[in-house]
């Protein structure tokens, strides 16, 4: 089957489609738009720029027709303020992140832009699993902290206690990928996310290489073939309120 199907009744032959077609592969012919079958990425993009809903993705299911948000609604004084204002939590309240929550996180995830539309990442959900993998993983690096390891010099001497990784939060989310690119991307759209439903994050890249060096937490995390963890969304509500933005150095810019 075609991935993209016209509807040649509805079609009006504007050529916006074609003209906006990354991959050159509709044309308008008889004063109607032909997709010629060959190297679709399927990003959508003709489905998106059709004034008349002609286009249909045929290899997504029960996908629901949504209008494009207009982001210039969104002040972007007020979110560059809010984008300074993130600060990575390492301290959660005792209250548990609805299910809904999770999947709205992970939505903003999925829709972050990806190389020839590849969406080559997964996510993986820890909450019933959380205790038991973080003990693994303490397990583990108190051992290393005992020995002549590369992790002592890479930890400094910071002290393993029993919340070391996941920082007594219930709920946390591996992305996973063959690359890293793409998963560092649903990342941040997911952060953001998290922020405007009171959601803190904290990027656990500790537990991200534990999970590298521990073959039996990376067997625990059923991970898709070929994948490894590139980051650790730790979720939470945060038991600590910042008062202001901290100062960072310039940014280092060189202008052609």
């Amino acid at each position: 089957m075609k991935p993209v199907i016209i509807d040649k009744e509805k079609c009006i032959g504007c050529g916006k489609c074609a003209a906006d077609c990354v991959s050159e592969k509709i044309k308008i012919i008889d004063g109607k738009a032909e997709f010629m079958y060959d190297r679709c990425i399927q990003c959508g993009h003709c489905y998106a720029i059709c004034p008349v809903g002609a286009v249909t993705m045929a290899n997504y299911k029960d996908y629901e027709e949504e209008k494009v948000f207009d982001v210039t609604k969104i002040d972007s004084e007020d979110l560059l303020s809010a984008m300074k204002s993130r600060r990575t939590i390492r301290k959660f309240k005792d209250k548990e992140i609805p299910l809904a929550y999770i999947e709205k996180i992970i939505e903003a995830g999925r829709y972050c832009p990806t190389g020839t539309n590849a969406q080559d990442f997964a996510f993986t959900v820890l909450r019933k699993s959380v205790p038991e993998i973080e003990k693994e993983c303490v397990r583990f690096f108190r051992v290393a902290m005992k020995a002549a390891s590369p992790i002592k010099k890479y930890i400094g001497n910071v002290t393993i206690d029993d919340n070391f990784f996941f920082k007594g939060s219930t709920a946390v989310i591996i992305v996973s990928s063959k690359g890293n690119t793409s998963a560092c991307l649903a990342s941040s759209y997911m952060e953001l996310m998290a922020a405007t439903m009171g959601i803190g994050v904290l990027y656990s890249g500790f537990f991200v290489g534990a999970s590298k060096m521990i073959p039996k937490v990376k067997k625990m995390l059923h991970l898709p073939e070929g994948h490894s963890p590139v980051t650790c969304l730790v979720l939470g509500y945060p038991d600590v309120e910042y008062q202001r933005i901290p100062p960072r150095n310039k940014a280092e810019i060189r202008f052609d």
